[in-house]
């Protein structure tokens, strides 16, 4: 089962329509009511749709399969789609839902220790994996990895330095 909100340009903020869908040997359900529809794919992202003798013309303008946002336009009418599968249901309802798509902003040390060398610069731009630190920590090095993509913000802590867990060592942008 899929859950969509659905949110057009026109609508006043706060105001969306939700529906459900799913599919059920080979049929389309919405809101449990079977639903049937010529579809055509005209060209990329770009579909033909008959349903009930009426023509729908649907573009897909944006799709972020991370976040399950998507933008369309259905004859001219701009719509903000948000959908959810049943695992995503379970995260909100157990107040879990927005773990995933927060939005990292700084390193912290993972645990107390002494900080060896710093490896980046205020400015540099990191990629995903990229050594930030060599923090040691019970006689053992542990190398710090960038957990993004992004620019280092600020430095907040300085080579030969004492550091405790949860200790803000870097930022970023």
């Amino acid at each position: 089962m899929l859950k969509v909100k659905a949110k057009t340009a026109y609508q006043k903020e706060g105001l969306e329509e939700s529906f459900e869908i799913h599919q059920e040997k080979g049929q389309l359900f919405v809101n449990q009511k079977p639903q049937s529809w010529d579809l055509i794919n005209i060209k990329p992202n770009t579909y033909h749709i008959i349903k009930d003798d009426q023509a729908y013309l649907v573009e897909v303008l944006e799709a972020d399969k991370t976040t399950k946002t998507f933008s369309i336009k259905v004859n001219g009418h701009l719509y903000e789609l948000t959908a959810q599968n049943h695992l995503d249901m379970l995260l909100q309802k157990l107040g879990m839902d927005k773990v995933a798509t927060a939005k990292i902003t700084e390193v912290k040390a993972p645990m107390p220790g002494l900080l060896i060398s710093t490896k980046v610069n205020i400015g540099d731009e990191v990629k995903k994996g990229d050594t930030l630190l060599i923090l040691e920590a019970m006689k053992m090095e542990n190398v710090i990895k960038s957990p993004i993509d992004g620019k280092i913000k600020a430095i907040k802590v300085n080579s030969g330095q004492n550091v405790d867990k949860n200790q803000v060592m870097i930022q970023f942008e």
